[in-house]
C-alpha cells in the first residue's frame, strides 16, 4: 500500500515516542469510524498520531487488526484506547500493532503499575511472541523484539476522576508510563460539574501538569479545538487530541451548507 503523502508535521511510528517525551507540541484525534480508508486520509493531513476510539465506538477485533495493520503499511502511528486496562485487552491491540496504548479510569498508583507490567514484555507482564504483526511475523530475533518494545511502546493515563488527581504523582511516576491524559469531560462530571469550563477542572489541570513536568511524562488533554488548546496552553500539555473524524465531518459539512444557503 502506498502512503497517502505526509502533512509536514507528521513523522514515523519510530518517532512517535521520543517527539512524545521531548515535550514537543503534538496534535492527535479520536478515530470512532472503523475503517481504513480514514486512516490513509488522515494519514495526509499532518496529524502526529491517532487514537482508535476502543472504547467508545465499535472497534471489534477484526476491524481493530485491519486498521492497525493499514497503520504499520503507512508508517502512520495508531494508538488503541481500550476499553480496559486489562492485561488481554492490551495484549490483543499491542500484537495486532498499535504503537501505544491509553488506558481510561487511572486512579491510582497500583493501577498505573497495572498497565505498564501488563504492556511490558518480563516476568508477571506481557505475554511474548515473534510472530505477530507487530513483532514482524517471525522475522526478527528476540533481541530485536524486546529492543523495540522498550523504544517504541507508549503507555497512557488517563485521569479521569478526582482521585487520580489525588494520586497523580504515583501514577505519573510509575516506571513503565508514559504521558498523562487528562479527560476533560469524565472529570468535570465526576467533580460534580456540567461543562468543562470550571474552576475546579483548571485546578486539577494544573495539578497533574506539575506532575508531569516533574517525572517527565508527557501532558495529553483532548480538545474540541484551537481555541480550547490555546487557553488550556497554560497548564503545560505538550499533546492535544483534537474532537474527532465525527466532529470534523459534521462541521465541514456545516460550513458549507452555510456559505452556500447564506
Amino acid at each position: 500500500m502506498a502512503a497517502v503523502e505526509q502533512g509536514d508535521s507528521a513523522m514515523g511510528i519510530k518517532d512517535l515516542k521520543a517527539r512524545m517525551k521531548s515535550g514537543e507540541t503534538l496534535v492527535s484525534t479520536f478515530l470512532k469510524t472503523p475503517s481504513v480508508d480514514l486512516i490513509e486520509i488522515l494519514s495526509g493531513s499532518g496529524l502526529d498520531f491517532i487514537i482508535l476510539d476502543a472504547e467508545h465506538a465499535p472497534f471489534d477485533r477484526m476491524r481493530l487488526d485491519a486498521c492497525l495493520a493499514v497503520g504499520r503499511a503507512l508508517d502512520f502511528p495508531l494508538l488503541v484506547r481500550v476499553p480496559a486496562g486489562t492485561p488481554d485487552e492490551l495484549l490483543k491491540v499491542l500484537d495486532a500493532g498499535a504503537v501505544g496504548v491509553v488506558v481510561p479510569h487511572v486512579d491510582s498508583a497500583e493501577k498505573a503499575q497495572a498497565i505498564a507490567r501488563g504492556s511490558r514484555f518480563g516476568k508477571g507482564g506481557r505475554g511474548y511472541a515473534g510472530s505477530t504483526r507487530w513483532a514482524g511475523f517471525a522475522t526478527r530475533t528476540m533481541p530485536e523484539v524486546l529492543a523495540q518494545s522498550v523504544e517504541e511502546t507508549i503507555v497512557i493515563a488517563q485521569i479521569e476522576e478526582p482521585e487520580g488527581v489525588d494520586a497523580i504523582d504515583g501514577i505519573a511516576g510509575c516506571d513503565g508510563i508514559d504521558g498523562v491524559f487528562v479527560g476533560p469531560a469524565d472529570l468535570s462530571v465526576a467533580m460534580g460539574q456540567t461543562d468543562i469550563n470550571s474552576a475546579e477542572l483548571g485546578a486539577a489541570m494544573k495539578r497533574v501538569g506539575e506532575a508531569a513536568k516533574e517525572h517527565g511524562v508527557a501532558y495529553i488533554t483532548w480538545v474540541p479545538g484551537a481555541a480550547k488548546a490555546q487557553e488550556w496552553a497554560q497548564y503545560g500539555f505538550t499533546t492535544y487530541v483534537a474532537g474527532s473524524e465525527h466532529a470534523w465531518m459534521l462541521q465541514g459539512a456545516r460550513n458549507v451548507v452555510s456559505e452556500i444557503k447564506g
